[in-house]
């Protein structure tokens, strides 16, 4: 027995480093360009305020220039995607009496869509909208820079990158307005979503993941980052992120929060969370309360507002990586085994388990262990069918099981069915 537990945990460390070692991914995660991201910020706060009740028509300001923007620049990688590339305008009502804008209007989201090869699909979401501290006020410089150029730049140059590379699974890329008044762009897109029967995988938002410095206590880091997520197949998806990101991106240690978001805010992926989805969001590790949604000024040598000089394009440009690390992985790994089941009639210090297979061509499959106060998985033991019986106690250990596809990729985790 002591020589297959051998056998098993070398076969894991085989499977587990030819998912670290794509090359393709290295590739990519490497051609993230701190410059690029720059630009595309400092393109966004030229629009003065993206506020969602500012100008739709002006051709220079507001939320309607910075939507055609955005949908002229994804419109330009087009062509190196060999047709597999699209963008369409998506407008729905938002506003009037009894919310938080004053009047009705028609706003717009922006939807890129990189079409794979095979089932399967990935949502990447940034909201472009931006706002000062007065909720109503739609004329003032909003920049917007962190909040959430930051986000926005992180689909751009990931849509940038992942254009001319052919995947399996469909991403989705969502530029959303309405975030600041209530969610709404990403509430439109949710029953979008349940409506036409999107085959959603996971949903990950970034926003605000540019701010390196911490107002109030000066701390400082730029090498951590935080994912928010729920308990359930978020929390799977959290850990996958974890995983994958610090597998690729140097430097960078993610933080797994266990919770839906931040105190008194909300993000995008909460819509997509509510419609049943696994959805998460990445978030800077520290926070700025002197530039978030701060009217441009200085006062006792402190400057306010959310300024380009304010993000980290190198940061930036590191959670993109974790983007881009986690996206390729998913989209090439094989759709995740079903319905775990643990056979708890029998008392023994072994763990029986079986599950469905994952359809599709796969390796193997990886039994994922880790003792109950660990918040992420602690060891992994490769099997080749759809069951395994092993030297770990069910009374110490929650357990899962990932599919492991035939490069080396693993699929999110299906933990027991209790």
């Amino acid at each position: 027995m002591k020589r297959t537990v051998l056998i098993f945990l070398l076969a894991c460390l085989t499977q587990q480093a030819a998912a670290q070692h794509d090359t393709d991914i290295i590739r990519c995660v490497s051609d993230v360009s701190a410059d690029s991201i720059a630009n595309y910020i400092e393109t966004l706060t030229r629009f003065h305020t993206r506020h969602n009740l500012s100008s739709q028509t002006h051709p220079e300001r507001g939320i309607g220039a910075a939507s055609r923007w955005l949908y002229g620049k994804v419109s330009g990688w087009i062509p190196v995607s060999g047709g597999r590339l699209s963008v369409e305008k998506i407008s729905y009502p938002a506003g009037g009496p009894g919310t938080r804008m004053d009047r009705q209007v028609e706003l717009t989201n922006i939807m890129a869509v990189l079409r794979g090869t095979g089932p399967g699909e990935i949502l990447l979401l940034a909201h472009y909208d931006s706002r000062v501290n007065d909720n109503g006020d739609s004329t003032s410089f909003a920049p917007g820079a962190n909040d959430n150029g930051s986000g926005v730049a992180c689909l751009l140059e990931s849509i940038r990158l992942l254009a001319a590379r052919p995947l399996p699974a469909t991403v989705r890329f969502l530029f959303l307005s309405g975030e600041e008044h209530g969610l709404l762009g990403a509430a439109a897109m949710a029953r979008m979503a349940s409506e036409q029967g999107w085959d959603v995988t996971a949903v990950i938002n970034y926003d605000m993941i540019g701010n390196t410095r911490a107002s109030d206590t000066d701390h400082c880091d730029n090498t951590r980052t935080r994912v928010f997520s729920t308990e359930g197949p978020s929390r799977e998806l959290a850990r996958y992120i974890k995983e994958t990101g610090e597998a690729y991106v140097d430097n960078m240690t993610i933080t797994l929060i266990y919770r839906n978001d931040r105190y008194g805010r909300g993000g995008d992926h909460s819509p997509f969370l509510a419609a049943g989805y696994p959805a998460v969001r990445i978030c800077e590790f520290h926070e700025n309360y002197d530039r978030t949604h701060q009217l441009v000024r200085e006062e006792n040598g402190t400057l306010y507002g959310d300024l380009p000089p304010g993000v980290d394009c190198e940061y930036v440009r590191k959670n993109t990586g974790i983007n881009l690390a986690a996206v390729m992985n998913l989209s090439k790994a094989p759709a995740a085994p079903a319905k775990v089941k643990m056979n708890t009639q029998v008392l023994s210090n072994y763990t029986e388990l079986e599950w469905e297979p994952s359809p599709g061509p796969v390796a193997g499959y990886h039994v994922l262990l880790r003792e109950t106060h660990a918040p992420v998985w602690e060891k992994r033991i490769f099997v080749t069918g759809n069951r395994a019986r092993i030297p770990y106690s069910k009374d110490n250990y929650y357990f899962g099981v990932s599919a492991i596809g035939t490069e080396g990729h693993q699929s999110l985790v299906c933990p027991v069915d209790q």
